[in-house]
């Protein structure tokens, strides 16, 4: 596997070392003045116990819908961003790679991430997020698609719903071009390249901006065996690609975004405007005459009620570049049982666009 990942540091949630000027809080203390003091700006430090970090949460939380109400997806973003805004300032101290309260989770991650830091301030939220990347990392998460068990790195963002898996599966297998050359867009935690590798693709070229994904999917394609069929790169869509190739596989954000995105799992679940124009001209670059593009897309723009057109429609409208060769879309079902997201996407369909080149 030849790879650019000496170059790459792991994206690891911002600590502080330094002595901070905060409310320490205790159980018996006001919890709303203390909450109160947080939304103004000041920081605190949840010690003793773990659950006073949640209980000060909850209290937020309690706060912030006074004040947002608006339920529909765009009233929803705005109280999650006022929330993450100051839930980041409540601390707590890591001391030896451990949480420094009683009945605190292991998470394994900060022995991993910081080797080189013995004691630190850390978020509260980014302790929690932490927390349950660890435990899919050491459970594990099932894909009865590619009949393997993923384990998903931090800070890479990884599907509890299928459907799409099933939608490209079903491609795949009927697929009867070369398989040569494949270029995948934003690897995220490599279930794709994956897919493409047990459906006889021996040659893969994947590349992510997020270091993360490029990290993880070095180390599970080591331990499942793959490591010699594909090849990653770190890097902003074709970024270093000096390959040709037969299928250029793509599964982007589907959400526009109207915030400043940031990198890692932000970039995996929002695109912004100029993302799609930038790719399509990328890939026309990078296609062989006889190439397909296959991206993975949804309505669920739609859905939630966003008024962003389809940017896949946009380009064959306004562009002369590719012709659709192929459509499937297949309904999305229910959350995977052990992820506690909000079901609110009944009406969502994934789909699978294929496009070819215009012939000249």
């Amino acid at each position: 596997m030849n790879t650019n990942l000496d170059s790459i540091k792991v994206d690891r949630p911002e600590i502080i070392t330094t002595d901070v000027d905060a409310i320490s809080f205790y159980r018996k203390m006001d919890i709303k003045a203390t909450v109160k003091e947080m939304i103004a700006g000041r920081y605190v430090i949840a010690e003793e116990f773990y659950s006073n970090g949640l209980l000060i949460l909850g209290e937020l939380k309690k706060r912030l819908s006074f004040k947002y109400t608006d339920k529909s997806f765009r009233g929803q973003r705005e109280y999650r961003n006022a929330f993450r805004k100051a839930s980041h300032r409540l601390l707590i101290k890591v001391k030896d790679n451990k949480l420094a309260v009683k009945k605190a989770p292991k998470v394994g991650w900060l022995e991993l991430l910081y080797p080189d830091v013995s004691e630190f301030y850390v978020s509260f939220p980014d302790v929690q997020g932490m927390n349950s990347s660890w435990q899919w990392y050491e459970k594990g998460l099932e894909v009865k698609t590619l009949d393997i068990t993923l384990k998903p790195y931090f800070g890479t963002y990884f599907p509890t719903r299928f459907d799409h898996l099933k939608l490209f599966d079903r491609y795949l297998k009927k697929y009867d071009g070369p398989k040569d050359d494949v270029i995948e867009i934003g690897v995220g935690s490599g279930i794709l390249s994956f897919q493409l590798i047990q459906n006889g693709f021996d040659n893969i070229y994947a590349t992510d901006s997020n270091k993360n994904a490029v990290i993880g999917v070095n180390e599970e394609a080591k331990r499942l065996g793959y490591e010699d069929k594909i090849t990653l790169n770190h890097g902003d869509l074709f970024e270093n690609c000096d390959v040709n190739a037969d299928l250029i596989v793509f599964n982007p954000p589907w959400i526009k975004a109207k915030h400043k995105l940031e990198e890692g799992i932000d970039k995996a679940m929002y695109y912004e405007e100029e993302l799609f124009p930038r790719f399509f001209e990328q890939a026309a670059q990078h296609l062989k005459p006889d190439g397909k593009i296959v991206l993975i897309f949804s309505n669920l723009a739609q859905v939630v009620g966003e008024d962003s057109t389809n940017p896949i429609i946009e380009e064959l409208r306004n562009n002369g570049r590719f012709r659709k060769d192929l459509h499937l879309t297949r309904e999305v079902r229910a959350s995977s049982r052990r992820t506690k997201r909000e079901d609110n996407r009944k009406n969502e369909k994934v789909e699978l666009w294929v496009l070819a080149p215009k012939k000249k």
